[in-house]
């Protein structure tokens, strides 16, 4: 669980750090960005997911882009220090953070 959350926290920073429109200042913000974005992605977005099935098939699937920014938007309204220039940035920088993330967990598996 520890090792998770520290490969979830670097590759918020990695993310992060490779994108102009997301900042986080201080770096140690990642930690919690990590942690908050994880709980609304465990928590809210399956709520989200299942209440928006009509537009997600009418998009066929792409609509979920779009609630993954959401959730990323959500995650830097609460957490000041964490900011996103809009919804565009917000569904890049998740697209990001999930292929840096399967990276780092293919790099760090204990399997």
């Amino acid at each position: 669980m520890i090792a998770q959350l520290i490969i979830s926290s670097l590759a918020v920073g990695i993310t992060a750090y490779f994108m102009d429109s997301v900042t986080i200042e201080p770096w140690w913000l990642t930690v919690i960005v990590a942690v908050v974005l994880g709980f609304i992605n465990s928590v809210i977005r399956p709520i989200i997911k299942v209440l928006s099935i009509p537009i997600t098939l009418l998009t066929l699937g792409l609509f979920s882009l779009v609630i993954n920014g959401l959730m990323v938007l959500l995650c830097a309204w609460f957490i000041k220090g964490f900011n996103v220039d809009g919804l565009g940035a917000a569904i890049l920088f998740s697209i990001i953070l999930a292929v840096v993330n399967w990276i780092l967990n293919m790099m760090f598996s204990q399997d």
